[in-house]
């Protein structure tokens, strides 16, 4: 195939800064008429942007810098749109090979697009973690054959890496630190989240189930030989968002989503949980959809190293009480900890769990566990893992029909 090359090559302006009008007008103006099949190449430099980069019904697009850090795309003084760059409604769609910083809300959203490839891009907030920060960094949402990889996300207030009611989505080789998660799997069905790296974020991975959305369930997720460590920093999300309820010092969180896989992880340094496993009823929040599951189901957790610091639970917030006053485990935090907030149609008469629960934890170095009884008020707290000692259903590899 032949592939028209149209490329962005604009005078200097005192240090690789460009004149903000011109960037502008000639970037939007090469989005709206390249022709299917075409490469958008952006040369090294800054570019200063006011307004969001916006493509719509393209196919077989690739849109490449000259490398992370060295094409940078600023939307510092944005003044028109809610995201950065926004794609949607195409197909086979690549962004590689740069940087977009500072957006007034998402760095980088795509939407209901088949075939979207993020591979080697950085999205960051350059003065740092605050609430005011736009909520996503990569956000690909009702997507199809999602690949994310070699890239970086900073100080995002809700996910830095995040993928929302999508299937078949590979998330590999990215790192993601100071935002408030790391990686959120949001409503997503087959995803494998492999060998990436999460610091220094509020959550580290989560995969979570959320009610009110279009994509109802998600599910059939790996989680596995990512490095997830010191996710201790303050949580600094908006109030109201879900993820400000996530605690500080949280490595991966599993909430209402079922068949999940969690394995061979690299699970360190989170001061308050290793793993969690939570029912929706858990943030609190009064549910409105009749058709949402609220529990998590057949979760395997298996042959993951487990360590930290002997130190206390975070203190913070309405999450950092509850271990304050109602578990108080002191240093001793166990590493696995689940709700215990179970659908009555997994008891037996006597109040023990089924096996068709299907939470499953098997061979973790260093592995501990607490079931909390959240359901109870936290009156039969327990240490006991022996009814979930087991192993479980193993997810299948996610293929996509991309490369």
């Amino acid at each position: 195939m032949n592939r028209v090359i149209l490329s962005v090559c604009l005078l200097v302006v005192g240090t690789s800064a460009f004149a903000q009008k011109d960037v502008q007008k000639k970037l939007q103006t090469q989005f709206i008429e390249a022709e299917n099949g075409s490469v958008i190449e952006l040369e090294e430099g800054t570019f200063y942007l006011d307004a969001s980069l916006s493509m719509d019904d393209k196919k077989n697009i690739t849109i490449k810098g000259k490398g992370m850090n060295k094409t940078i795309l600023s939307f510092k003084g944005q003044i028109s749109g809610a995201e950065g760059i926004k794609i949607t409604d195409g197909s086979n769609i690549v962004l590689q090979d740069l940087t977009v910083q500072d957006a007034k809300g998402d760095c980088v959203k795509t939407q209901k697009v088949d075939g979207m490839v993020f591979r080697n891009v950085k999205v960051e907030w350059t003065d740092g973690p605050d609430k005011n920060n736009g909520g996503y960094g990569l956000y690909p949402v009702q997507c199809k054959n999602v690949l994310i990889e070699g890239c970086e996300a900073v100080a995002a207030s809700d996910a830095g890496i995040y993928v929302g009611q999508s299937q078949y989505v590979i998330v590999r080789n990215n790192k993601a630190y100071e935002n408030v998660a790391g990686i959120e799997i949001e409503n997503t069905l087959h995803a494998d989240v492999y060998e990436n790296e999460a610091v220094n974020n509020v959550g580290g991975i989560l995969v979570f189930d959320l009610p009110g959305l279009i994509q109802k369930k998600g599910g059939h997720v790996r989680v596995f030989n990512n490095n997830v460590h010191d996710n201790n920093h303050l949580n600094f999300a908006p109030k109201g968002n879900i993820v400000a309820k996530v605690p500080q010092g949280t490595g991966i969180m599993v909430l209402a989503t079922n068949n999940v896989e969690i394995f061979d992880n690299k699970i360190i340094n989170n001061r308050t949980v290793g793993t969690a496993l939570v029912s929706y009823y858990i943030a609190e929040i009064p549910i409105k959809d009749k058709e949402y599951y609220p529990y998590p189901t057949n979760i395997y957790i298996h042959d993951n190293f487990y360590e930290r610091k002997h130190e206390h639970a975070t203190m913070k917030g309405r999450m950092g009480k509850m271990y304050r006053f109602k578990l108080k485990f002191g240093k001793d935090v166990p590493f696995i900890q689940y709700d215990g907030i179970i659908d009555s149609k997994f008891k037996n008469a006597d109040g023990s769990i089924k096996s068709e629960l299907g939470i499953c934890i098997f061979n973790n170095k260093n592995q501990s566990f607490v079931n909390m009884d959240a359901e109870n008020g936290f009156k039969n707290i327990s240490r006991d893992m022996k009814s979930f000692e087991r192993e479980g259903t193993k997810q299948e590899e996610v293929v996509l029909s991309i490369k």
